[in-house]
């Protein structure tokens, strides 16, 4: 494995050799159409996102040179930024404005948080489907989220696996806290919220997408995180803490003594057969489950994940250099690591991950996937 060397781009065509640059887009959280083109904006620190999670940022906004719009482009609770490559033209990041604070100094500060948190201030009122899709499930839990809310694009076929389903509105589950418990069941579906262009080219949408697995899986994927290459260093971190490593998983409601709820004991047995200890796990996935069926399907997913223990690898690397964030990967995507040699890796590596999470800070031109190992 060689170095990347740097060209420049064709006449005309956007260099991508060079750091990232990205554009900051001030709109209206309701309708996504742009307020402001915020040019003197300067996020502190890593944009980030999770699978089925939101993420925060905090922000300056330097006001000399702001437009005079700026208000209007930042109100909390009223406006979303967007962060958009320049090069390529691509959305990256929305984070909606929760506090804004500023005086005497020459800036405003702002905190962000990721479309996913506004699924935490919305609920899901009384749903009681029987042997429905997934992603029927997962549309009416997020019925009510869907009206005067941002503007999300519900993104859903159908993924042809039928499931029970059912909560109070007295319950007061969130529609966030319900599509987690959902993905976290075994066989569950996986979500999460984009961010796009709208059709006019003058705001943005925000597809949540629910499917089956979210990104493209492939054995060979395209988008190579190599080292020495675009790895500037990486770390592979093995786990078998409580929580990350089990051959003994069983799953349980809410309550006490003989009248709690259990999933059955899930267990391991060609691993303990084979010589590895009985590790036990016992959890309670979420508040209010008192459906042994959904016990039973959480239980048996947490076994899946946990039985050899967790492998994640973190990466860092040159983001002008690596697979372009949004052209070549993007979350939930596989991605390759291939390693030639290291002190953990001597003879080398070569394997295929997920990205189950990404960081990004564009000032030191860095990019680090967050990505875990499948069984």
């Amino acid at each position: 494995m060689s170095t990347p060397t740097l060209m420049a781009a064709p006449l005309g065509q956007p260099d991508l050799s060079l750091p990232y640059e990205l554009d900051w887009y001030g709109c209206d959280l309701k309708s996504g159409r742009i307020i402001e083109d915020l040019r003197s904006l300067s996020p502190s620190g890593a944009l980030s996102r999770r699978l089925g999670m939101s993420t925060t940022l905090t922000a300056t906004l330097g006001l000399p040179g702001a437009p005079s719009g700026w208000e209007a482009a930042t109100d909390q609770g009223r406006s979303m930024l967007v962060a958009v490559d320049r090069a390529t033209d691509t959305p990256l990041w929305a984070g909606m404005v929760l506090t804004r604070a500023g005086g005497t100094a020459q800036t405003v500060d702002l905190q962000l948080a990721t479309p996913e948190a506004y699924l935490d201030r919305r609920y899901t009122g009384t749903v009681t489907l029987v042997q429905q899709d997934q992603a029927a499930v997962c549309a009416a839990v997020l019925g009510p989220a869907l009206t005067d809310g941002p503007p999300f694009q519900l993104d859903a076929p159908a993924t042809g696996v039928l499931m029970d389903y059912s909560v109070q509105d007295g319950d007061d589950r969130t529609a966030l806290s319900a599509l987690q418990e959902l993905m976290g069941a075994d066989g569950g579906p996986e979500w999460t919220v984009d961010v796009a262009w709208n059709t006019a080219h003058d705001g943005f949408v925000l597809p949540l997408r629910i499917r089956p697995t979210v990104g493209v899986q492939s054995t060979s994927p395209e988008a190579v995180f190599d080292f020495p290459g675009c790895v500037t260093s990486y770390s592979l971190t093995e786990s078998y803490e409580a929580g990350k490593g089990a051959t003994v998983v069983q799953a349980r409601g809410e309550g006490e003594g003989d009248g709690r709820l259990s999933s059955s004991a899930y267990t391991a047995d060609a691993l303990i057969s084979s010589g590895w200890p009985r590790w036990v796990y016992r959890f309670t996935p979420s508040a209010g489950q008192s459906d042994p069926i959904q016990l039973n399907a959480h239980a048996s997913r947490a076994l899946a994940l946990m039985q050899t223990g967790a492998r994640v690898w973190q990466v860092e690397a040159a983001a002008s250099v690596a697979p372009r964030l949004g052209r070549d990967w993007a979350l939930g995507d596989t991605v390759r690591v291939a390693v030639e040699s290291a002190p953990r890796h001597p003879a080398g590596a070569d394997v295929t991950a997920r990205a189950w999470a990404w960081e990004l800070e564009p000032g030191s031109n860095q990019v680090r996937p967050i990505l875990v190992e499948d069984d």
